[in-house]
């Protein structure tokens, strides 16, 4: 378990972690979002020792990450896939985090074969793709057999079918009892691997809930209505105070109305219905709604024309 009370970074004047109080449990994927510049890497880096709190406390399984007395054994971390000496074979890669941590030699050969490297274990790992270091990565925070995962958008640069592999193998740490904590940018993916969030921006906790909870607190349930009658459907929803617009020449999206008084609406005024079910807003729609205050960094629409 992994956590943090009132963690607090500064640089200089820049506030990068604000107080954040959070807990990872064990037993399944907590994922770890926010945008740009929220402060995401810095956290997970004060987790594992890399930077100092300018405040408060993180602990991991109620101690600082410096004061573990096996670390890979406790936790298993993957920050900076490039953090790869070129020059070094897979296997010896692997080979020299295991003698330097008294890990069996036997366990190189085990992860290899778990992230399917086991055919390129003898090439330097300058020559692997980002894919392939990705893998390799992962790897390494698999090496001591950690009770704890950590993973910093473990999905770069794989492929739809490495895409699957990561995605299953989280889910399967998980069930094992093991902590899984994953930050990604990737919000479909978030949406099919984790089983709670934590949201962050500006450096502040802005939610920390199940992914279910986040979608239904942050976006509006839409019902979307198919019928030979849309504009009579439209004002007998507008009258009872719900909204509806046009969704094509015969269907309606409602909202601020239930679906079930939908139903009822039309089958009281004796109006056709052939579709009528409820539109729930993806992740990546929830979380743009509830961040759009917080992002650092705006981008212009491209224009299509100078003007005159």
């Amino acid at each position: 378990m992994i956590e943090a009370v009132g963690l607090t970074k500064r640089y200089g004047d820049r506030l990068a972690v604000d107080r954040l109080s959070f807990t990872v449990k064990p037993g399944q994927v907590t994922g770890f979002l926010g945008p740009n510049g929220a402060g995401k890497p810095t956290t997970m880096r004060m987790i594992l020792g890399l930077d100092r709190p300018t405040d408060g406390t993180v602990t991991v399984n109620g101690r600082p990450f410096a004061r573990l007395d096996n670390p890979m054994r406790e936790v298993g971390a993957l920050l900076d896939a490039k953090a790869i000496h070129g020059g070094r074979t897979a296997y010896h890669h692997l080979l020299c985090l295991a003698q330097t941590n008294g890990l069996p030699r036997r366990r190189v050969g085990e992860v290899l074969e778990m992230v399917g490297l086991s055919e390129v274990a003898r090439k330097r790992a300058k020559g692997f793709s980002l894919g392939m270091g990705q893998r390799l990565g992962i790897a390494s925070a698999l090496l001591g057999d950690p009770r704890i995962l950590m993973f910093d958008e473990p999905v770069n640069g794989l492929d739809p079918e490495g895409i699957l592999w990561i995605r299953n193998l989280m889910k399967t740490l998980a069930a094992e009892g093991r902590t899984v904590f994953v930050s990604g940018h990737l919000m479909s993916e978030m949406e099919n691997t984790a089983d709670h969030l934590l949201v962050i921006g500006q450096g502040r906790l802005i939610a920390d809930c199940t992914v279910r909870e986040f979608i239904n607190q942050n976006s509006e349930l839409a019902v979307r209505v198919r019928t030979p009658e849309p504009d009579r459907l439209a004002q007998l929803v507008t009258t009872e105070g719900g909204k509806a617009v046009l969704d094509g020449e015969s269907a309606l999206l409602v909202t601020e109305l239930p679906m079930d008084r939908v139903g009822d609406l039309a089958f009281d005024n004796g109006i056709r219905v052939h579709e009528l079910s409820p539109l729930q807003a993806s992740l990546e729609q929830a979380f743009m709604e509830l961040t759009r205050d917080t992002v650092e960094y705006h981008a212009a629409l491209p224009t299509t024309g100078q003007e005159a």
